[in-house]
């Protein structure tokens, strides 16, 4: 089956320490996003420091480097370690970060923001009618149960839990509207064992946050050869986000001797890794389309 890549988005790469950051608050940020979901690399330097955001929907903060404390505008509250998954209520909600800390804040959308523009927010003037949309996706299943458990902190470790045996290198976790793969390994990633693939409804973001990433990319042919491109090896340093189109093919290989973290981000949840039970949390949810 050919496609038509004159509708194909451009690849976006940020390494964002090449961009000036927001800085508010003691917290020096940045901000990308693809059609469904932003992401904001927030860091704390000498001194704690205060990161907030609101959304319609839940929000997923990941955790690195220093302790949390985060806090919704319904009145919970909770501490995250480093390495933590959390998830937060829809609302206005804010992460205190410790002294060197960092985190990246996952949405699919943000009112808060006014006139503040994601670094690629030229890209997505024009929605691609093809990437299925965010919502309505799953809900979590406690909020027909009991409205304060609805409104609570969810803090999860990654290191509570284990990747599917048949898929060790990824843990994967789910909110509403997002999921992500929490792939991790030491050294060089086995040039015998890549994974090139491409996405015919979303987009995949890939944040970079240890390690260093030679991301593989290659176009499929459609019937215009005048569109065909010859495949690309973008190396990208931590923290760094690239945001794969639609039916782009590609893989990530991390190079160095190091340990490497890389968080692929979706939106809406990959249900077909969810149907095949390797999303740890999926059992909070229910699926909003059923």
């Amino acid at each position: 089956m050919t496609t038509d890549l004159s509708v194909t988005r451009e690849l976006g790469t940020f390494e964002f320490h090449k961009y000036p950051p927001l800085v508010h608050g003691g917290t020096r940020s940045w901000l990308a996003r693809s059609q469904n979901f932003f992401v904001e690399w927030a860091e704390a330097s000498h001194t704690d420091a205060l990161t907030e955001f609101a959304s319609h929907q839940e929000t997923m903060v990941l955790v690195f480097g220093a302790t949390a404390s985060l806090s919704s505008e319904g009145g919970a509250t909770a501490q995250a370690q480093p390495r933590s998954v959390c998830i937060l209520p829809p609302g206005r909600s804010s992460v205190r970060l410790g002294a060197g800390g960092s985190c990246a804040v996952l949405d699919t959308d943000r009112t808060d923001l006014g006139a503040r523009a994601a670094l690629n927010e030229a890209h997505f003037l024009t929605p691609d009618p093809r990437i299925e949309a965010a919502a309505p996706a799953f809900r979590r299943k406690s909020a027909a149960q009991s409205t304060s458990q609805a409104a609570s902190i969810q803090v999860i470790p990654i290191d509570s839990f284990s990747a599917p045996a048949s898929n060790p290198r990824l843990k994967m976790l789910q909110s509403a509207t997002l999921s992500i793969n929490w792939v991790e390994y030491d050294g060089l990633r086995d040039r015998r064992m890549l994974s090139p693939h491409s996405h015919t409804n979303l987009e995949q973001g890939s944040l970079a946050v240890a390690g260093h990433f030679v991301h593989h990319l290659r176009e499929a042919w459609g019937k215009n050869a005048n569109l065909w491109r010859e495949d690309r090896h973008i190396e990208l340093a931590p923290p760094s986000l690239m945001v794969v189109p639609v039916n782009l093919i590609h893989t990530s290989e991390g190079v160095r001797s190091e340990h490497h973290l890389l968080i692929d981000i979706f939106s809406p949840p990959r249900r077909d890794f969810i149907a095949k039970g390797w999303v740890q949390n999926a059992g909070d949810y229910e699926d909003a389309k059923i």
